[in-house]
């Protein structure tokens, strides 16, 4: 600084500043008379411009502005610019000063767009410098090295005139070894809102201020019975701590008076991780979450932010609706999904905020609208589309902005966002020199609008979706100037919805070949909806045999309007991914209940109970399912009497239950059946189970044949008990046997030995000759005739 101090003291005296000026009065008298030549023509002047700025080191010196105070000041104000100079060429710059120069008055916005654009173009480095009693100098700036500078000027010093917007530069002097006289080697502009006093026609401003994240919920829930949310990452605790996007929205937004637009998925996802939640690691499992006091507290800091604010709550998860009206709208059940989520935004945002918000708002993508997208935004019940400036655009050319309000037909209205406001805080603004620019250009436009007219117009201002944290800083300096300026005053959306339309604006909703095609290509494809009409048609089939559907369509509703939510844009690898574990996880729980498998059965038979068991591992009971057992063949194996037999299941939460089926069989051999599960309205539900059944049941005839032999059995069996019994019934007493020797019966005779011992034990007298069962033990009769016991003489044939 001891340079730039040296420079001042030799360079800006008023000495020097009066010669400067003596010289160049003299040199317009000379022009006048004719003495020298006339300046160059305007396109002379651009030529010799493009001259200049083709030299080796034309704009070789970067000039970054990273402050500008008061960015719109009043007349007893001093505007202060600070920022820096790099010399970015190979040469050294000598003898360099930076000055302030202050341009013309720019009348229009497509003027203060065409200066945005050349900012640092060298060409009319924009008008003179300011007095050099406020210039900064420095003896030499090396290649590569980076000076500061500070810039501080009274307005009164500038010369400012009527209201309006002007140019505000800063230049750099010097010279250099391929040119050695002093001349321009860098530039940078800028814009200084001018209205000192307050207009008589403010303009109402009405600015969005978004809450909207990406999806961060899973469909899974925890396995308890209070289903602890899983969450797919960390990510949004990020977000919602100290320093985090989302954090710094509700601390800058808190003190602005804006319209708070909010997701309302957003705020049941921060209300979840509150209570307890689990989060995904990276080997798929589950762990436990720890930033719950994070989350508290967040929704502590919102709750106040928002207070006497309005709020508009989006449909649940922010429904990408012109991916819905291009692709989705001939997919079964997606209007209905966009219906179920706009429904349920305020059912959402009331509990968690304690505010009653507005509902009736559709907001597409960047605004762009076509006939397709106002029809699907207005059918689940929405009257009013966001819309921007850049889509709807004027019929006649309007020498002014008119009122964001525009009547579209059939009750819709078409908010309308000014453009060229809404976008001035895209793209990188994480270095300071990036976000002054951005601030002067937003705080140039909407002055600009405001001096177009006369007459009071309402404009509403809507930004990216999700700005990231230095374009939400820059987002509220602006804020805090505008609403503290002389030209604007803050409204809510609903207040500028409701506005008188200006008749000259136009109300034509544009063709849908006009949709950008940069848009067109971020969207969700038809296979998209086509997936998320499936997965709704499987939860269709699995909830209505469950004791507690709300468990699961709950979640899973909410998953699926996720699946269409506007911030998949860019993203759809992760956009499928989601709709790909949303569908697996619905699988898997619909698995959990089914049929056992079976093996081979035997029947043995005529009848038999055949058993199928159906198991249940979810946490809450099945019911309404009906099982159905078929048998393939039932001229061999009937169920219940006919081919097949159908019985309504109930199984308890984690239990299994047995059904019982009646058999019969008519025939041996090997019969199939199947076992298929069965909704009420009669959709199959699970795999089947087939099993065989060998069937090795006796036919008729051998039946027949056995029971006609078991039959002679048993009458043989009588016979025979009652011949013994009538036998014994005649037996009479006898005397000893005579066992004289010699006798028959004496022992020692040899034919009679052999008898005795023979004789069936238990038998205590001599076998009669008539016993069928007990042949006599004598020798064999070789008389001629033989008597029997009775004396008759009958012969009894053996």
């Amino acid at each position: 600084m001891a340079d730039a101090a040296d420079f001042r003291e030799t360079e800006a005296s008023p000495a020097r500043r009066r010669v400067r000026r003596t010289a160049t009065l003299l040199a317009t008298v000379l022009v006048l008379v004719g003495l020298v030549p006339r300046p160059l023509s305007e396109t002379a002047h651009a030529d010799t411009a493009t001259r200049l700025s083709a030299d080796a080191d034309a704009g070789t010196v970067s000039v970054a502005i990273d402050s500008l105070t008061p960015a719109a000041p009043r007349e007893d104000d001093t505007v202060t610019l600070s920022g820096s100079v790099t010399n970015t060429g190979e040469a050294a710059v000598t003898d360099a000063r930076v000055d302030l120069r202050l341009g013309g008055r720019l009348d229009t916005t497509s003027g203060i767009d065409q200066v945005a654009r050349n900012d640092d173009t060298l060409g009319d480095p924009t008008g003179d410098p300011v007095d050099d009693e406020y210039a900064v100098g420095f003896r030499e700036l090396s290649p590569g090295v980076t000076e500061k500078f500070q810039l501080s000027v009274p307005v009164a010093e500038l010369g400012l005139g009527k209201d309006g917007v002007y140019q505000l530069a800063v230049s750099v002097s010097g010279q250099t070894t391929a040119r050695s006289w002093e001349h321009v080697v860098g530039v940078r502009r800028t814009f200084l809102p001018w209205q000192p006093e307050e207009s008589a026609t403010l303009t109402r401003t009405t600015f969005l201020w978004p809450l909207i994240s990406t999806a961060h919920m899973a469909a899974e829930t925890g396995s308890d019975e209070y289903q602890t949310p899983v969450f797919l990452d960390d990510d949004l605790a990020k977000d919602l701590s100290p320093g985090g996007r989302l954090h710094q929205m509700v601390a800058l937004g808190s003190g602005l008076d804006v319209t708070w637009v909010i997701d309302p998925d957003l705020l049941a996802s921060v209300a979840a991780m509150a209570g307890g939640y689990e989060v995904r690691d990276q080997d798929g499992e589950t762990v436990p979450g720890t930033h719950q006091d994070v989350a508290k507290r967040w929704l502590v800091d919102l709750q106040k932010a928002v207070s006497g604010d309005e709020v508009v709550a989006l449909p649940y998860a922010d429904p990408d609706v012109a991916s819905l009206a291009h692709n989705g709208k001939d997919a079964t059940g997606s209007l209905g999904q966009f219906e179920a989520a706009t429904e349920v935004a305020a059912n959402t945002v009331e509990p968690i905020l304690h505010v009653t918000p507005t509902t009736d708002f559709a907001w597409p993508m960047e605004g762009a609208l076509d006939s397709s997208i106002v029809r699907v935004a207005t059918s689940a019940g929405a009257d009013k589309v966001i819309a921007r400036s850049d889509s709807l655009r004027e019929d006649s050319d309007l020498p002014y902005t008119p009122s964001a309000a525009r009547p579209v037909g059939g009750g819709t209205t078409a908010v309308v966002a000014d453009a060229r406001q809404s976008t001035a805080f895209e793209g990188d603004l994480s270095r300071a020199s990036a976000a002054t620019l951005a601030v002067q250009r937003f705080l140039a436009q909407s002055l600009a609008v405001t001096l177009q007219t006369n007459q009071q117009r309402s404009v509403v201002v809507a930004p990216q979706r999700m700005p990231s944290g230095s374009q939400a800083h820059a987002m509220a300096e602006a804020l805090n100037v505008l609403q503290g300026g002389t030209w604007s005053r803050p409204q809510g959306l609903t207040e500028a919805a409701a506005a008188k339309p200006d008749p000259a604006a136009s109300t034509r909703i544009p063709a849908a070949s006009s949709y950008p095609a940069e848009l067109r290509e971020g969207e969700l494809p038809e296979a998209a909806f086509a997936q998320i009409a499936a997965t709704q048609a499987k939860l269709d089939d699995f909830k209505v045999i469950l004791s507690a559907p709300y468990r699961v369509v709950t979640p899973f509703g909410l998953a699926m309007n996720r699946e269409m939510s506007t911030s998949w844009r860019g993203g759809e690898g992760q956009a499928a991914t989601f709709r790909d574990e949303v569908v697996d996880y619905l699988d898997g729980l619909a698995q959990q209940v089914r049929l056992i498998d079976k093996s081979e059965t035997k029947l043995s038979g005529r009848s038999a109970t055949i058993p199928v068991t159906v198991q249940n591992n979810l946490v809450q009971g099945v019911d309404h399912l009906v099982l159905r057992l078929t048998s393939t063949n039932p001229t061999r194996l009937e169920i219940g009497g006919e081919a097949f037999q159908e019985q309504p299941v109930s199984v308890s939460g984690g239990h299994s239950k047995s059904v019982k089926f009646d058999t019969s069989a008519n025939a041996n051999g090997r019969a199939t059946v199947i076992a298929q599960l069965y909704t009420p309205d009669g959709e199959e539900y699970g795999p089947p189970v087939t099993f065989d059944v060998k069937v090795t049941e006796i036919t008729a005839t051998v039946m027949l044949v056995i029971g006609g032999g078991v039959l002679l059995l048993v009458l043989a069996g009588f016979r025979m008990y009652t011949q013994r019994k009538r036998a014994t019934s005649q037996d009479t007493p006898e005397a000893a046997p005579d066992t004289t020797p010699g006798t028959a019966q004496d022992p020692s005779v040899p034919g009679n030995r052999e008898a005795a011992v023979e004789r069936p034990a238990g038998l205590t007298g001599e076998s009669r000759p008539d016993d069928p069962e007990h042949p006599s033990d004598r020798p064999p009769d070789t008389t001629p005739e033989s008597t029997g016991p009775s004396g008759t003489g009958e012969r009894v044939e053996r």
